[in-house]
């Protein structure tokens, strides 16, 4: 089954080109079948390319997915034009009074400063608290799933000497969990952060599991035993060329930054990188709409406690 998409969204003639199965708003509609229901919270500057990312790895799974994107109403983006918010997304004052099935938080670029310091942290507590409540399971990636953890347990970041930029080795610390059924032992997967996490905060914290990390990048995936919260602190959804248009960004703008690693061939970045982490990312994202969406929500969405 695809995925229901928007009939003008950007992201929807890019994926067709890529040959993954979407179907378009106006022809879902006169389908009888209940589409999973899914909220898409975008807090990336560049959304048209966040929504790409996550639309791709949504799209790979035989279930048909419907999505509903929201941003926030408390900080205005100037990465994105006007005319796409309006015609795209909605606030959480428009969705606050319908449940989903399930929701992604993405992440976003200030995890250098203080979680009660950005502009719109109390707009996204209040949607995190509303979540519990009205979605069956919430993904958050990246600076989201900092957030997510500190918010819901209190669990605090940590500054990094460098930036964690590449492509990483992880491991799976918890085999019989179905959200890396599948998984290799060993598997690959990008991160781009200044901030990290640590282990002995989250082992403290009994709702909490570790499901998989790295030797070099850190905690990977966490996750609560219900199911019911994912936190990734990574990008398996980033496209082959996303670090080396970060990297070149970051270069031009005369920060200090280093070769992401494990990433661009014998680390030249004239050299077109290899994808090595797109079939974890696929079975990821299909892991989760499966098991702690398909197989958990209730038909009747106003079940969902």
């Amino acid at each position: 089954m695809p995925i229901n998409v928007p009939d003008n969204l950007p992201a929807a003639d890019i994926l067709a080109r890529e040959n993954i199965f979407t179907m378009r708003e106006s022809r879902a509609l006169h389908q009888d079948i209940r589409a999973l229901k899914l909220l898409i919270l975008n807090l990336m500057p560049l959304k048209i390319e966040t929504e790409t990312h996550i639309l791709r790895l949504l799209s790979n799974t035989p279930l048909q997915v419907e999505i509903e994107l929201i941003h926030t109403k408390t900080h205005t983006t100037t990465h994105t034009s006007p005319e796409h918010l309006a015609a795209f997304y909605k606030t959480f004052e428009d969705v606050q009074h319908h449940k989903f099935d399930g929701c992604i938080i993405t992440g976003a670029p200030v995890e250098q400063i203080e979680f009660e310091q950005v502009t719109y942290w109390d707009e996204l507590t209040e949607i995190m608290d509303w979540s519990v409540g009205h979605v069956t399971s919430t993904m958050y990636i990246c600076w989201a799933a900092q957030a997510g953890l500190y918010y819901h347990y209190g669990i605090p970041k940590y500054p990094l000497d460098s930036k964690m930029f590449g492509v990483f080795e992880h491991h799976v610390r918890t085999r019989q969990i179905p959200l890396v059924r599948g998984f290799d032992d060993t598997f690959l997967a990008p991160h781009s952060r200044h901030t990290e996490l640590k282990r002995e905060d989250l082992e403290k914290i009994p709702q909490l599991q570790i499901v998989a990390d790295s030797k070099e990048a850190g905690i990977y995936l966490v996750m609560t035993r219900n199911g019911r919260q994912i936190f990734v602190t990574g990008h398996s959804e980033y496209e082959p060329l996303t670090l080396k248009d970060e990297y070149e960004r970051d270069m031009n703008k005369g920060l200090e930054i280093g070769i992401p690693k494990n990433y661009f061939p014998e680390d030249n970045p004239v050299k077109l990188p290899e994808v090595k982490w797109r079939s974890h990312a696929n079975l990821l994202f299909s892991n989760w709409l499966n098991y702690y969406i398909y197989q958990a929500t209730p038909y009747d969405l106003n079940r969902i406690m």
